[in-house]
């Protein structure tokens, strides 16, 4: 499996390779990160993960919730502490 060189964090996740590329923390909602994340090499847009809330906000400001493997649970576990 190859990383991109411009990720900040990559994890195996299931079947999936889930590489952060970049991530920056809510000053005012210090539980809510807004991070660029690869799935697979497939780039995603920048969305918003609500650690308190267990959800993400997508750019169609749609809210989902996490799912088991998921980015917003990896970025919850390495980064909300």
């Amino acid at each position: 499996m190859v990383f991109p060189a411009e990720a900040a964090t990559c994890r195996q996740l299931g079947n999936h390779s889930i590489c952060i590329l970049s991530i920056k923390r809510s000053a005012k909602y210090y539980w809510e990160y807004r991070a660029a994340i690869s799935i697979d090499g497939q780039k995603k847009p920048v969305e918003i993960y609500n650690c308190r809330d267990r959800i993400k906000i997508n750019y169609h400001k749609t809210v989902v919730p996490f799912a088991n493997n998921d980015a917003g649970e990896l970025i919850c576990s390495l980064y909300a502490k």
